[in-house]
């Protein structure tokens, strides 16, 4: 393409939203190659949607091959992102639109998760095909309803250094004869915190979905990681690493947040989750609800998150985000708009963006843990938790002697974080064959 034909080609854009995931950089220069090779002009939108929904044109970038071609290798967005919510008002959409038409945009990729989603919708319903616009699932939550369970990309990559974070309290744990809290990303769906365990083999973790829906009681959630201790004294040791998922803080009743509970949302209307102490709140109520037993414990926060976003992405999400990327473009160019880019049977499937809305709260549906599943099934097997069985002789006095309750009282303090567990009828049997703890 030469000059005078690049600068009448049609253009399209390319965004990211919402919070890094590794691959972005790779989505980026997949689309930008072949939308280059199919003709087009592309442009890089920075920092998201904050500019275009000011009205402002003048962030924007040429996007050339030569910009793009080794970038796949790299953490991070070059375009940057942001959280602005471009549909939050109708003024702010005209003017999302409107910047979009004055760039003389043809074609619009939007590069993000469950909001960004929401905000393409949003757009596409509002321009109505005059702007072809498709979306690629990026998140290291896990938690957008791809077909057949697929994960969103950047989230193997996030499971794969958390895991290595988590080995590494493991052995520290170990070492200086303590415990961790680690409170994993993971806004609604617990598959991060629950993907790392599982990896790295920690001694449990703990994730919204086991507790149902409604306001989560924090005693059921200090008790569940208080058990784990006692019955791994019981077995000799007196370390061990608790994966917790951020989640829990917005399933939370409000008042137990009290005096941690971050009072600012960001522009989707999400409590600022990094702002609410959860570790350090689950830690204080662990360690006194451990001296009230008399079992001494010294118990660490830690969080595990912003350490994942940027990192360089593992070949499977180079290799998967290097197809989304190039899915997209042929997407737009064969007509398509309003859709997510999803991969099935090896081939880029298209879901409609209004498929992903939940029609009760008009916002994208949440893929939560399946706590029925038997990947889920395999992660809890695992761990070292209170079970029902525990709470039955002979292990119930050899818990207890741990602590300064008789047996009953033992059992009567420690049955509800036992039985709020919807797996736990599921699990109940003849115990696992399982290595020693």
């Amino acid at each position: 393409m030469n000059k005078s034909d690049a600068a009448t080609a049609p253009a399209l854009a390319i965004m990211v939203g919402g919070g890094p995931a590794p691959g972005i950089n790779s989505v980026i220069a997949s689309a930008t190659i072949e939308a280059i090779n199919c003709g087009l002009r592309v442009i890089g939108a920075c920092d998201g949607f904050r500019w275009l929904a000011e009205g402002d044109t003048r962030k924007t970038i040429p996007l050339k091959i030569e910009d793009v071609s080794r970038i796949h290798l790299t953490g991070g967005s070059i375009l940057r992102t942001s959280r602005t919510n471009p549909a939050r008002d109708e003024a702010t959409l005209d003017r999302t639109v409107g910047a979009l038409r004055a760039l003389g945009i043809r074609y619009l990729i939007c590069i993000g998760g469950d909001d960004t989603t929401y905000a393409a919708a949003k757009i596409a319903e509002r321009c109505a095909g005059s702007i072809g616009i498709v979306t690629v699932p990026k998140t290291i939550d896990n938690d957008l309803p791809l077909p057949e369970n697929a994960s969103t990309f950047g989230f193997q990559t996030a499971r794969a250094v958390g895991t290595g974070i988590v080995e590494s309290l493991m052995e520290d744990a170990r070492t200086t004869n303590r415990w961790y809290v680690a409170v994993s990303m993971g806004r609604k769906s617990g598959a991060l915190a629950l993907g790392m365990c599982k990896a790295a083999g920690a001694t449990l973790a703990v994730i919204p979905e086991e507790f149902g829906p409604g306001p989560l009681d924090l005693n059921l959630v200090v008790d569940t990681i208080v058990g784990s201790v006692i019955k791994r004294e019981v077995h000799g040791h007196n370390n061990g690493v608790a994966v917790v998922a951020e989640g829990i803080a917005e399933s939370l009743d409000p008042s137990a947040l009290s005096g941690f509970k971050a009072s600012e949302r960001d522009p989707y209307g999400h409590l600022r989750l990094a702002d609410t102490a959860l570790g350090l709140l689950l830690r204080n109520r662990v360690m006194a609800a451990l001296r009230e037993l008399g079992v001494k414990v010294t118990v660490v926060a830690k969080d595990i998150g912003y350490e994942l976003r940027c990192a360089k992405p593992i070949p499977f999400d180079v290799d998967y985000t290097r197809t989304l990327g190039y899915g997209a473009v042929r997407y737009l160019l064969g007509g398509g708009s309003g859709a997510l880019v999803a991969i099935t049977g090896g081939r880029v499937t298209p879901v409609s963006l209004n498929e992903l809305l939940d029609p009760k709260t008009g916002r994208v549906r949440i893929r939560m843990v399946n706590v029925a599943a038997e990947s889920y099934k395999v992660a809890r097997s695992y761990m070292i938790r209170l079970e029902p069985r525990d709470l039955e002789e002979p292990m119930l006095s050899s818990l207890a002697m741990q602590t300064k309750l008789t047996p009953q009282a033992f059992k009567e303090r420690f049955l509800p974080s036992v039985t709020a567990d919807p797996a736990a009828a599921v699990r109940d049997g003849p115990p696992p064959v399982r290595a020693k703890p």
